[in-house]
């Protein structure tokens, strides 16, 4: 029975289920030999083959590298992988599919029953994962003129038919759009560790997302939904979610606008929607479909899979969760650096690179704070600089033997190896930010402190302050070469041997010895 206009907004629980579709890396398309890699200027439906294109008499032949990835997403997930697997056909009439049916998994998937913990804002969950299985991604679509709802006409570029996926469906375990996110970057991380996804790839990971609003009963920590109410619960389906940022965007659209409808006594209908990134909103597109629509049966051209050998020989590697904990107990790092550390599993081999050589806090410091800070303003990634990391560790080396500054290790330096490819040596040599020696900063004191009296007199007063203009002033004339904390020192013990104020010095003080040129 649909809920009443009466039905309390606070008894209202949200249930989300997510499919995730993710674009495996193999070099040729997961049933034919066409190439997987766009090339520049690309034209359209040039990629494409009798196979990809579902001409008559062509056969599919499977690729191999594409089971193994699908194999190694299951070990990741905790998942159940079976010692054989089968294909079907899945029927629908939609353009994209140049078969008019899609090569999938249906009652014999790759993978079951898997998990992933995901943590938001402190408390750890786990999601249930239903399965995983291969199948065939269909052409993309360009809607000229409008959007898929408004478009004046739609073309169709084959070139991604026939790019092997792995769908990956959970469980309905979320309760909010935000544990969707959090989950749809969780599984990021553990893909890009496969090193079988690549998330810079335009439209690698999609995300069609189930939501229903059902009337919840709070046990005193949560609401929770009982199996009944949810299966009365009309499911809508949103499509077309391309990032996890847009997950949790179009998931709280979506449940606002259900809710709101439900305020108003209007019922949900169990419908698909597409998520309307540029305009922010969900617009319906047709009714959901059901399992039966979808016409299932065995695909005879791809006899079953053995996957048993794949699965005993098939090894993965330190997955995120378990190299962030190592981190922290090998390296001593708190809980955020580690996490930082290990975003990404480039970063992580990078800073393990640097920890060899350097103390593991230095190393975290350089990686964590001063270089990924630095990549991200530039939009780079730890990829794109990572065959420098023995140019990295010479900067820290220089600053690690007083040869350049910190302050201009970090501020000049590392932003000019970035920027113009540079090795430190050559921009410290260049840009003249060696070291000042002892006596060019010994002179620079003593003139800070007889060019700025008033900051004196304030020093003499117990303003903290003053110390550190005058700190400030001796860089200035140093070009940041000298080393602050020795500049600090200097400049105290400099005026502790004044008797009294620069300000009043030629009336009534004879200058200490030591302070005369």
């Amino acid at each position: 029975m649909p809920m009443s206009a009466q039905t309390a907004d606070t008894d209202l629980a949200v249930v989300i289920g997510l499919e995730v579709h993710v674009q495996l890396e193999t070099d040729t398309k997961v049933f034919c030999g066409c190439s997987t890699e766009p090339a520049p200027d690309e034209d359209p439906n040039t990629r494409t083959c009798p196979v990809c294109l579902g001409l008559p008499g062509a056969l599919p032949v499977l690729n191999e590298g594409a089971v193994e990835a699908a194999v190694k997403i299951g070990k990741a997930l905790d998942a159940d992988v079976p010692d054989r697997t089968t294909f079907h056909r899945k029927n629908y009439f939609y353009p994209d599919l140049p078969k008019n049916f899609q090569l999938t998994q249906y009652d014999a998937p790759i993978c079951e029953h898997g998990r992933i913990d995901v943590s938001v804002e402190g408390t750890r969950r786990e999601i249930g994962i239903t399965r995983a299985h291969l199948e065939e991604d269909p052409g993309s679509l360009q809607h000229v003129g409008g959007t898929i709802d408004s478009a004046d006409y739609t073309l169709i570029d084959y070139n991604r038919a026939g790019t092997p996926l792995v769908e990956i469906v959970t469980e309905p375990d979320f309760q909010s759009p935000a544990e969707a996110r959090a989950f749809l970057a969780k599984l990021e991380e553990v893909l890009e560790y496969l090193d079988v996804f690549d998330s810079n790839r335009d439209g690698s990971l999609r995300v069609d997302a189930n939501i229903s609003i059902a009337e919840g009963v709070d046990d005193g920590t949560e609401l929770r939904v009982d199996q009944d109410a949810l299966e009365a619960a009309n499911r809508t389906e949103v499509k077309n979610i391309s990032s996890y940022k847009g997950a949790e965007q179009a998931l709280a659209y979506e449940v606002t606008r259900q809710k709101n409808a439900i305020r108003r006594g209007r019922e949900v209908p169990q419908e698909t929607r597409h998520w309307d990134e540029s305009r922010g909103i969900t617009v319906s597109m047709r009714s959901k479909e059901a399992e039966k629509d979808y016409r299932y049966f065995r695909e005879a051209d791809l006899p079953p899979l053995e996957v048993a050998d794949w699965k005993r020989r098939l090894e993965i590697p330190e997955l995120p969760d378990a190299r962030r904990e190592r981190f922290r107990e090998e390296y001593g790092l708190d809980a955020e650096s580690a996490a930082k550390l290990t975003s990404r599993k480039a970063v992580a081999d990078f800073y393990e690179g640097v920890a060899e050589a350097f103390a593991p806090g230095l190393a975290a410091t350089w990686v964590a704070d001063n270089l990924l800070g630095e990549l991200n303003y530039r939009d780079m990634a730890i990829t794109d600089i990572q065959h420098r990391l023995p140019e990295f560790e010479r900067l820290i080396k220089l600053v690690d033997t007083s040869a350049v500054t910190t302050k201009n290790a970090e501020e000049v330096v590392l932003r000019e190896m970035l920027d113009s490819g540079d090795e430190p040596d050559t921009i410290i040599d260049r840009e003249g930010l060696g070291v000042a020696e002892d006596d060019e900063v010994s002179a620079a004191v003593t003139d800070a402190i007889e060019t700025n009296p008033d900051a004196v007199d304030d020093y003499h007063d117990g303003e903290t302050g003053a110390i550190n203009f005058l700190v400030g002033q001796v860089m200035q004339a140093t070009g940041g070469s000298a080393a602050p904390d020795e500049v600090n020192q200097l400049l105290r013990e400099e005026l502790e041997g004044w008797p009294c104020s620069v300000s009043v010095f030629s009336e009534y003080c004879s200058p200490p010895v030591h302070a005369l040129h």
